[in-house]
């Protein structure tokens, strides 16, 4: 770490994730004196909170695993998990700027041969990567080229000067910034009163992403007028454990890999193939707000150690599993009404051999991809699991070179933003792996706006 050079740079990113990391580093490999600063101790953010998992597509790892995917494919796969709702000019600059991430990627040497298919795609183009050592190779290059990294400092407001936002305060302090700022505070996860303010009916979620992430750059932003996106969209995410903690990612979804949703009553109540935040959404409304992901060892023996979503040995040895021998015992240790879950099976079984039309629409194992699998090889499995607030996918208005536009789409001059402070890449709903992907990607679209800005 270093300190900065006094209170006057070229360029600020505010804000200490894999946006905030990637920006920093190419600001100062094209020269600029730039700062990172973050209110917190350490780096990283929800991004080192996350799974690492990156949509990608047209990848060695895909072509290696004989995928045929295409940029078209991804896009067309956004816009229809967006439902309409997302900005297609955003998803057009993501698909043709990922190069970007691929990049950053190759130089930490952080990819893996962890590949799938997961909510919102039709393709496997969900690609494991070593977040934690892409975070840290970041880090060591920025550093290496000459930015400064400054932990425990919040920034309280954005100063302007001609409606040019010129720096930022924080506490009695003012560093100023010539060339621009950039926004890449997190969003709003940890803030009740955000999430009461904009999605009231997802306020219920278990508080998780970084603990920083409680709106700061939003708030910060909106009282210069900025404008919004996809905030009323905001959803948690349906398959985390009610103990998990902070240090633990304990996201699991069975039901991707043929698993069934019951409630409290033992009873199925939704498409279990459908997006894990359409699934947070359903699970809310459900008693308890929590639903049991049942399987039995044909779906156990797919679990992947140390691989995020689907890691059932890690879950198991947290004691968050549970086992039985048949159906009813399992249904005796999850405290459901008796008979319930031996009914609601063998009605999905009857599904899943085409004797009666699924009652939810469900068709495949995961956004209609993959042939359905009967519950029914002994022993079987639960995993109790919440809906938690990982992330949220809305927030301000950007154009497709990272600028902070106002609510009437005007442009806040020296304002960019990346990451998950920004809206308008999800609509109403998410398709993994697109977060980290943005993140990446338009951290480095802002910084090259503000370098080119400095070299015109």
């Amino acid at each position: 770490m270093t300190a900065p050079h006094g209170r006057r740079f070229d360029a600020i990113v505010v804000g200490g994730g894999l946006a905030g990391l990637a920006a920093t580093h190419r600001l100062a490999a094209a020269g600029l004196h730039v700062a990172l600063v973050e209110k917190r101790d350490r780096l990283g953010g929800s991004s080192a909170m996350s799974g690492g998992w990156f949509a990608l597509s047209g990848t060695p790892v895909q072509r290696r695993a004989a995928v045929e995917d295409s940029d078209d494919v991804f896009l067309a796969d956004m816009l229809e998990t967006g439902g309409g709702f997302a900005d297609l000019s955003l998803l057009r600059a993501l698909v043709a700027h990922q190069a970007h991430a691929v990049e950053a990627i190759d130089r930490a040497d952080a990819w893996t041969d962890e590949l799938k298919v997961s909510a919102g795609m039709t393709i496997a183009r969900a690609h494991l990567i070593r977040i934690r050592g892409l975070l840290a190779s970041l880090e060591r290059e920025a550093v290496a080229a000459g930015a400064s990294i400054v932990l425990g400092r919040p920034a309280d407001a954005l100063i302007t000067e001609d409606r040019r936002v010129t720096g930022i305060r924080s506490g009695e302090e003012v560093l100023a910034a010539d060339a621009g700022i950039v926004l890449t505070t997190g969003g709003f996860s940890r803030s009740r009163e955000l999430l009461d303010l904009f999605v009231p009916d997802q306020a219920p979620a278990m508080p998780y992403g970084g603990v920083g992430s409680t709106g700061d750059g939003l708030r910060m932003a909106w009282m210069l007028g900025a404008g919004l996106a996809d905030v009323g969209h905001v959803a948690g995410t349906y398959g985390q454990h009610a103990e998990a903690t902070d240090d633990e990612h304990e996201l699991l979804t069975a039901n991707y890999l043929g698993a069934i949703l019951v409630n409290a009553l033992g009873a199925r109540f939704t498409d279990e193939s459908e997006s894990y935040k359409v699934l947070g959404s359903a699970v809310l409304s459900q008693p308890g707000r929590m639903a049991f992901q049942i399987f039995d060892s044909r779906v156990r023996a797919l679990s992947k150690p140390g691989v995020p979503l689907s890691d059932m040995e890690r879950i198991e040895e947290l004691g968050h599993l549970v086992g039985a021998p048949t159906l009813t015992q399992l249904g005796r240790r999850l405290g459901l009404p008796t008979g319930a879950l031996e009914g609601t099976v063998d009605q999905y079984n009857e599904t899943v051999a085409g004797r009666v039309a699924d009652a939810f629409g469900r068709t495949g194992l995961v956004n209609g991809v993959g042939a359905l699998l009967p519950v029914a090889r002994a022993p079987f499995y639960a995993y109790p699991a919440v809906t938690a607030m990982t992330s949220t996918y809305g927030g301000l208005r950007v154009a497709p070179d990272a600028s902070v536009a106002r609510v009437d789409g005007s442009r806040i001059e020296g304002l960019y933003a990346a990451g998950e402070v920004v809206g308008g890449f999800h609509g109403a709903s998410y398709m993994t792996g697109t977060a980290l992907t943005k993140a990446l990607v338009f951290g480095v679209v802002a910084a090259d706006m503000i370098a080119g800005g400095t070299r015109a």
